[in-house]
């Protein structure tokens, strides 16, 4: 009886004192493991590897600014050819065709001129008998003088009396007939048609046979003495072209900038030099730009017959020599980062700079201010490092 009664009671003592054991375990192996942790060796601390670089000592120097543009030939001069009579072609010359080439002077082709140099006869006609006229009431009008003289009439003569009205009137007669003489002499003339200048037939519009009024276009004709492109500038690179602006007037001679024009026939490239002689004087109001106007000479290959000739609307690259920069730093354009800043070798280190830009090209920036002269100019590409870092020269031992 007494056995049984102690066996539930350790039953439900046993519920609480197990737990309370594996607690108390539990906090005695933490603790030792605490107090025995094993502690890791410290390793020393590796130095870090430096950056290597190549440099360039910076030294300030005068720099030619090359502007680059681009354009099309047009020719200086272009117009129409244009009938001043209306009259029947009659001639043309080999030169008026399709490209042909001319002189100044040179005849392109004649009108009839049978009707023009009767019309002449008519006029030479007609002044002759106006000179008669002229010359008869010339004689009545001093036949008239001395009858009124031999009268002895102290009053004066009216001028009816004199025949001074027929004679003014005789006058102008000869001289009407003088200028429908000239005008026949020059409408005779105009049935010649010259070259107004040395040039070349763009379009032909008029054959042999073919009437034609006045005013009637005979043909486009351009200029060949020199041609002319349309270079366009932005407000950069205007900024440093000495362009030919100022009005003359008390001036010194403007400057006329050198440009080389350079166009590509097949795999080769031709250079031909020319001149900045004038700007359209306003801004473009779409690109907001201002064309400057290049004359290259001797298109054709007239005086150097080395290159082959240029043609109207071909297109052409051109470099423009504009001012001298003084004292500025020339450096590679990968050298600069974000177009304003470099990175300089200092004391073992890399610092960056702020740097001013005064112009730049596809191989170069030239800076103005932010350098000094005798800095190290790092030219190893570096991407995004920070002021500080530690470097050394490609050219030290290791």
């Amino acid at each position: 009886m007494k056995n049984s009664a102690i066996s539930p009671w350790l039953a439900r003592s046993g519920r609480f004192i197990l737990p309370l054991i594996i607690v108390a375990i539990s906090v005695f192996v933490a603790q030792y493991l605490m107090a025995n942790k094993p502690e890791a060796k410290k390793r020393p601390q590796a130095k870090s590897a430096k950056v290597q670089v190549e440099v360039v000592t910076l030294s300030p120097q005068p720099y030619q600014v090359k502007v680059a543009s681009f354009g099309t030939i047009s020719p200086r001069s272009q117009g129409a050819l244009v009938s001043q009579v209306a009259s029947t072609v009659n001639s043309l010359s080999d030169s008026f065709a399709v490209g042909g080439f001319f002189e100044q002077g040179d005849v392109l082709l004649t009108l009839d001129q049978r009707d023009f140099k009767a019309a002449k006869s008519i006029a030479d006609a007609s002044l002759v008998e106006a000179k008669l006229a002229l010359a008869e009431e010339q004689a009545r009008a001093a036949q008239a003088k001395r009858d009124w003289q031999r009268l002895g009439k102290g009053s004066k003569a009216n001028e009816l009396v004199l025949r001074k009205p027929q004679l003014a009137a005789a006058q102008a007669a000869v001289s009407s007939a003088k200028a429908k003489l000239e005008q026949a002499k020059l409408d005779l003339e105009r049935t010649v048609i010259r070259a107004p200048y040395a040039g070349r037939v763009l379009q032909k519009h008029v054959d042999l046979g073919q009437f034609i009024n006045s005013g009637t276009q005979l043909a486009n004709i351009y200029a060949v003495d020199y041609v002319e492109v349309r270079l366009p500038l932005n407000s950069s690179q205007q900024a440093v072209i000495d362009l030919p602006e100022l009005y003359r007037q008390g001036q010194a001679e403007p400057a006329q900038p050198q440009v080389t024009i350079a166009a590509q026939f097949g795999r080769d490239s031709f250079h031909w030099q020319g001149q900045i002689v004038r700007t359209e004087g306003a801004l473009d109001t779409n690109s907001r730009q201002l064309y400057a106007i290049a004359r290259i000479d001797d298109p054709y290959g007239v005086v150097n017959q080395d290159k082959p000739p240029l043609k109207i609307g071909q297109f052409v690259d051109a470099k423009i020599t504009g001012k001298t920069l003084q004292n500025v730093f020339v450096l590679p354009r990968h050298a600069v980062y974000q177009s304003r800043q470099v990175i300089v070798f200092e004391n073992g280190t890399l610092q960056r700079k702020d740097v001013s830009v005064r112009w730049a090209d596809d191989e170069h920036f030239v800076i103005d201010s932010g350098l000094t002269a005798g800095q190290m100019l790092v030219t190893t590409p570096l991407g995004n490092v920070i002021s500080g870092t530690q470097a050394k020269l490609a050219t030290e031992s290791p």
